[in-house]
């Protein structure tokens, strides 16, 4: 058979006349609306807020000097108001509410504290220091003055609950058990986390969070830490429970409004230093029944989730911190053991809520908070729609810049750097809705 010859003919592919011209960048046409980014964020549960890209911006650790109270109303004038703003309507409410009960009246001294502090939050300079803390002040002044409610408007105070809770959930009574056996340095051990740790080691961590962390950590566990301790304390007007040293005292016997507290065990080391550094206190306390929940135990479970989520090398020394001061709580004879689960459970609950939304990443590169260029924001999920759809990662929707301007990165904090990082910072992306074209 012969072979068959096949010819190959080559011919040109003809281009239509201005092809160069039709693929010029400025003549294509925009994306469609199904494949519109915003709008494939908006799909899948994502706002277009948390896609967009750090802005360049000033640095990171710069310092409010302004004393101009007009800065602070054009920051009002320009901001995206939203529902958590109402956190300082509550704030100021519960500010009146505690000014108003204290005695004396005193109408003109109150009216000038009110006033002053009101100054202080207007005044840039002194905004950056008192806004972040301002749940703190407010603790602190609604835990002093609920000593003035009248005893009359106050639920009865539970003596049974928190024993029974205590043999139902463990089977025993811990703080009598640890407490049954005292002894001077078992005193001195127990004594430096409840007597002096509690109080002192908010501002060593927020010292060290604010140096070594990322910008923005030390604004959100100050607000974490004064609303859980509002909270605490409204729980313990509310839902007032006598602790484990009034069982011991009077027994089962009701408890009246009126009666003075105890310092317990702490009064082992006002005889022991010869210094009444807890015995007045603590018989003179605002809220003598607040055994439940227990605000040592949620501070320092609080202070230990915020620093192991920072330096994640001293998860360690926190546990052991925790268990330290819960054991202290029990052996001083303040508190039973389901008043630590119940503060351990309020701070884990704030802790996790703050660090979903608002609590900044951490970059493990960076040492000092002056090496941050931007930060990002809470735990965001990649998009897989514009994974697969488009074939390329998507924007990281939790970063963001840090921007003075955003209430829940680095508007404030307890303190600021007067050094400034001067780097630059990723640009923006943000997409035009005036350009945008849908199907």
């Amino acid at each position: 058979m012969r072979p068959t010859n096949t010819t190959v003919v080559e011919t040109e592919t003809q281009l239509p006349l201005g092809w160069r011209e039709r693929l010029s960048p400025s003549k294509l046409s925009t994306i469609p609306g199904r494949y519109n980014l915003p709008r494939m964020f908006r799909k899948s549960g994502h706002s277009t807020k948390q896609m967009r890209e750090p802005v360049p911006t000033r640095s990171v650790a710069t310092l409010q000097t302004s004393f101009k109270i007009t800065d602070t109303f054009e920051l009002w004038r320009t901001r995206k108001w939203s529902v958590l703003d109402i956190q300082h309507v509550i704030l100021a409410a519960l500010c009146i509410f505690s000014i108003w009960i204290i005695e004396p009246s005193a109408p003109i001294i109150k009216t000038a504290a009110g006033l002053g502090y009101l100054l202080l939050l207007l005044m840039p300079i002194s905004r950056q220091f008192f806004v972040p803390s301002w749940p703190i002040w407010t603790y602190l002044l609604y835990f002093f003055s609920s000593r003035f409610i009248p005893y009359d408007v106050r639920p009865d105070i539970f003596v049974k609950v928190l024993p029974a809770l205590e043999d139902i959930l463990y089977g025993t009574n811990f703080s009598n058990f640890f407490s049954r056996w005292t002894h001077p340095v078992l005193d001195i051990i127990a004594w430096f986390p409840y007597g002096i740790g509690h109080f002192g080691l908010p501002a060593v961590c927020s010292a060290i969070m604010f140096i070594f962390a990322a910008p923005g950590t030390v604004p959100m566990f100050a607000k974490s830490f004064g609303w859980m301790s509002a909270l605490g304390v409204s729980i313990q007007l509310f839902f007032p429970c006598t602790p484990p040293w009034y069982e011991r005292l009077h027994g089962l016997e009701p408890a009246k409004y009126g009666m003075q507290g105890s310092p317990a065990g702490l009064a082992r080391i006002d005889a022991l230093f010869g210094i009444d550094m807890y015995t007045t206190s603590f018989t003179t306390a605002p809220v003598p029944f607040g055994a439940f929940p227990s605000l040592h135990a949620a501070d320092a479970i609080l202070e230990a989730l915020f620093i192991s989520y920072c330096f994640p090398k001293l998860k360690g020394l926190c546990f052991f911190y925790v268990c330290w001061i819960c054991w202290a709580t029990m052996y001083l004879n303040h508190h039973y053991a389901v008043d630590l689960l119940g503060g351990g459970l309020i701070a884990y609950t704030i802790f996790l809520t703050v660090k979903k939304f608002w609590l900044p990443r951490q970059q493990p590169d960076k040492m000092y908070r002056w090496q941050y260029e931007y930060v990002e924001i809470g735990e965001m999920k990649k998009n897989k729609v514009l994974d697969e759809e488009l074939g390329y990662n998507p924007v990281r929707a939790g970063k963001r810049s840090i921007d003075g301007t955003d209430e829940f990165t680095v508007l404030d904090s307890f303190m600021h750097s007067a050094s400034s990082s001067g780097n630059s910072s990723p640009t923006s992306i943000r997409s035009d809705r005036s350009n945008r074209r849908m199907d």
